[in-house]
């Protein structure tokens, strides 16, 4: 890849950095189902709204087994923003609901045009968003994914919630993001 390339690994931009997405990985690939459920506690406390977008999967069909992927990208994003060593302020349920509705008026008007234009309009949106490997990781995982399951209908809704999970993130307002003293990193 050229050092110009918006796509290039190593030219990723937002707070989060790969290698960060790569340690938060490694953290939930280490962790038991004890641990698992500490730390849904935890994010189910410090991330409600974003917690409760996995949630509501179930009023849309989506089975067990599907929402287990997704729970599992939303534990990277958010063991992501830890790794960052900033104080992240908390995504309110507008703040999903607005993410949600941006990003599916962007993928209706991809819809809309031709293959070529849709292929310059996703390497801009990859190319503008602030949080470009977290959105790497997500957008992997979910094409990994959907190649491994049995399609249903519902499956948009996953695909749907585990973008607009990194967006939000994104697109948190742009607040002051303090760093954490490193007492107060291991509590968070």
């Amino acid at each position: 890849m050229s050092d110009n390339n918006p796509l290039a690994a190593d030219t990723f931009r937002g707070k989060i950095s790969i290698a960060q997405v790569g340690q938060a990985v490694a953290t939930l690939a280490a962790m038991d189902l004890t641990d698992k459920g500490r730390l849904a506690d935890e994010l189910a406390r410090e991330q409600p709204a974003l917690f409760a977008s996995f949630l509501a999967q179930r009023k849309f069909g989506v089975s067990y087994e599907k929402m287990e992927f997704l729970l599992n990208i939303l534990f990277v994003c958010y063991l992501s923003m830890k790794e960052t060593g900033l104080n992240w302020p908390a995504i309110t349920a507008d703040e999903v609901d607005a993410c949600m509705e941006r990003y599916v008026k962007t993928v209706k008007f991809g819809m809309d045009v031709d293959a070529q234009l849709r292929h310059e309009l996703v390497l801009q949106f990859v190319a503008k968003h602030p949080e470009q490997a977290l959105l790497a990781y997500v957008q992997v995982e979910t094409a990994n994914w959907s190649r491994r399951v049995s399609p249903e209908d519902s499956d948009r809704y996953v695909m749907l919630a585990a973008a607009n999970m990194v967006n939000c993130i994104g697109y948190i307002p742009q607040t002051e993001f303090e760093a954490l003293n490193p007492t107060e990193r291991g509590t968070q």
